[in-house]
């Protein structure tokens, strides 16, 4: 192992970089095969949102030929996945709608877990009034079905990326930072905490530093599951109509505008269902290779 030497005293090993972790725990889920599975799906996604213009012959938004089925040939143009009834290539607007969900899924979840966390560690470690009203403000947002609450900050600031990402913090932040403070209540006493208190560390320095890495294994998990989680509400949000604004691709939006006509041409509906469960799948995949993992440790 590599080490550096400290002020002559102690040699302090190295801390790997980021990538290099990132990987190790890649290689951890190597042996679970149900993590494996759900790392490929995850994968696929990610590399067609980054490669949309690439793997496809159109623009997602183009009119070419109405109601064609899935492998159909009209002149020089072939359709994978059909055409809806406007014309427009599904797998064009599928591909493109990926990169939708996998931008504002992540920065929503992210937003959430910031928001939830900071929430979580003052609630827990603070005790007190923090606690008090914290727990209050959660307690009362938590109250509110989700839906709900989607629907009113949407409708209510217009739809567009920005305002679905605050709902959804807006939503999710109170039930993670009940899981936070959880954790953080049962870390608070250890021993290691006393001596961080013992040093004179400030009280932001041991709940960010001393306490959250301690609660990263549930809290991994819980990411995994509630970003699954959160690209399903983008896809309920584009059926509703409280998605981005069309014509951009979306794939809740996609089924709304072909609802009427799943019955004469399913294939409108079907792919884009097939794309949402699928990326949810492989999230929710992870999320139980990481939680075998850990019950192996």
């Amino acid at each position: 192992m590599t080490e550096q030497t400290v002020g002559g005293d102690t040699d302090i090993p190295k801390r790997p970089p980021w990538y290099v972790r990132a990987w190790n725990a890649i290689k951890l889920l190597r042996e679970t095969t149900v993590g494996m599975i759900g790392v490929a799906i995850v994968a696929f996604w990610l590399l067609v949102a980054m490669f949309a213009p690439l793997l496809t012959a159109y623009d997602p938004n183009a009119t070419i030929a109405p109601f064609q089925k899935p492998f159909a040939t009209v002149g020089e143009n072939f359709f994978l996945l059909g055409t809806d009834h406007l014309g427009r290539d599904i797998w064009s607007r599928i591909a493109h709608g990926s990169r939708t969900v996998l931008f504002y899924a992540p920065l929503a979840t992210l937003s959430a877990y910031i928001v939830g966390i900071l929430m979580g560690v003052l609630a827990g470690y603070r005790r007190g009034w923090y606690d008090e009203i914290l727990s209050r403000i959660s307690d009362i947002i938590l109250s509110f079905p989700v839906l709900v609450l989607y629907v009113i900050v949407i409708a209510t600031f217009g739809a567009s990326g920005t305002n679905i990402v605050i709902a959804i913090t807006f939503a999710s932040a109170p039930g993670i930072m009940r899981i936070v403070r959880g954790l953080v209540l049962d870390l608070r006493n250890r021993d290691y905490i006393a001596a961080a208190q013992t040093r004179g560390e400030s009280p932001w320095r041991i709940m960010l530093v001393e306490l959250l890495p301690n609660a990263r294994g549930p809290l991994i998990v819980d990411a995994c599951l509630r970003l699954g989680y959160v690209t399903i509400t983008i896809g309920v949000l584009g059926f509703l109509g409280l998605g981005l604004p069309p014509p951009d691709p979306d794939w809740g939006g996609m089924i709304n505008e072909s609802r009427n006509m799943a019955q004469v041409f399913p294939h409108m509906v079907i792919f884009p269902c097939i794309a949402i469960s699928s990326l949810v799948l492989g999230l929710n995949l992870i999320a139980d290779g990481l939680r075998e993992i850990s019950l192996n440790d």
